[in-house]
């Protein structure tokens, strides 16, 4: 069940995750939050989630090695 929820959170984005790990916090209390932000704002932390996410697979692509396959 622990293998199952580390995939869920890792490679579904793992935004809440990654917070969650570089400020300590617990990663159910950011997502708790963060659905109490979604309702009140009336959805305005998805298109902020979903940024984040983007950025994230970005800068995971940027600074990996296997991006170039091909070496000089």
């Amino acid at each position: 069940m622990n293998k199952l929820k580390y995939f869920v959170e890792w490679h579904v984005f793992g935004v809440c995750s990654a917070i969650g790990e570089r400020m300590g916090i617990a990663t159910s209390v950011i997502r708790r939050y963060f659905i109490y932000l979604s309702f009140i704002t009336i959805g305005s932390p998805v298109v902020i989630y979903l940024i984040s996410a983007f950025w994230m697979n970005i800068k995971r692509y940027l600074f990996s090695e296997k991006r170039n396959p091909v070496k000089y």
